[in-house]
């Protein structure tokens, strides 16, 4: 009865708690309380100055090596989206990506992000990276899209580079939620030449039976479980099981999030040939490289 007076209010109210559960990391849950409502308006403004942001081109992509652990090799790069705001400098993706997916305006920022990606392996395979690839993360509201293979297949053709430049990366728990649909879809991007990847694995819920179907080529291991290797038993044998499994199935293996030395070494005994973090690069722009 403190939460308000009237439906509207009450679904309002509600709508501002789920989203600030949302924000907070998700799978958890969030009473409402007043702050919340101040929160709301500077929501509000974002949201507005997000719109003004994609029509003035105050996107810009950042991109963190992905590298071989035996010589030191960059083999790819990932982009990640960063926000120059006039006013604010450089604003985090977690404080602006929930509100995108929230809006819908995820759509035309991930059509951008995928454009700008291909534009730019193209760019670097044109000098100093021949074989270089460029992944590139899915939302789940993105890989849901009907015309998503279509628009993968034009933002290689306006950037003039062959799909093996691209690496399309999608979460273990947005592949599961209608497998058979998912499927299709990474059959058909396959099929184009583009290689396919399930972001954080470990921590969704993926059945190993649906897991041999998935036409993929990669399994990254969560950053949460590298982090732990040193300290953790469990987080070791989870890294070295994912590893295995990949092996196995004859798939490609990225850990994430390796930012000691120790954790280096460990993943390189385990097996795992490439890996990813501020150890081995901090996401920087296009031009730092």
């Amino acid at each position: 009865p403190d939460d308000g007076d009237d439906l509207d209010t009450l679904l309002k109210h509600a709508a501002l708690a789920m989203y600030d559960a949302k924000r907070q990391g998700r799978n958890m849950f969030e009473f409402f309380h007043p702050a919340m409502n101040a929160r709301m308006l500077d929501l509000l403004l974002l949201e507005n100055q997000l719109r003004q942001a994609l029509r003035r081109d105050e996107f810009e992509l950042f991109y963190q090596p992905q590298m071989d652990l035996a010589t030191g090799r960059i083999v790819a790069f990932e982009a990640l989206v960063r926000w120059r705001h006039p006013e604010r400098g450089l604003v985090s993706p977690v404080d602006f990506i929930p509100l995108t997916e929230e809006t819908g305006l995820i759509l035309p920022l991930g059509r951008w992000v995928l454009q700008e990606a291909c534009r730019q392996a193209a760019l670097w395979r044109s000098s100093q990276w021949p074989a270089i690839r460029i992944a590139v993360n899915l939302s789940a509201v993105q890989f849901r899209q009907a015309d998503l293979v279509d628009q993968v297949r034009r933002a290689l053709a306006s950037a003039g580079v062959t799909p093996d430049a691209l690496e399309l990366e999608v979460t273990e728990s947005v592949v599961m939620q209608d497998a058979e649909a998912t499927i299709q879809t990474l059959q058909q991007l396959r099929m184009m030449g583009v290689t396919l990847a399930i972001d954080d694995f470990g921590t969704g819920y993926s059945s190993l039976a649906y897991l041999k179907r998935f036409p993929v080529n990669t399994l990254k291991v969560d950053r949460s479980f590298v982090q732990d290797i040193e300290d953790d038993p469990d987080a070791a044998a989870i890294c070295a099981a994912v590893i295995g499994l990949a092996h196995n199935l004859r798939l490609d293996v990225v850990a994430g999030g390796v930012e000691t030395a120790e954790q280096l070494a460990w993943l390189h005994a385990a097996g795992c040939r490439t890996g990813q973090g501020f150890l081995l690069g901090r996401p920087l722009p296009a031009t730092a490289y």
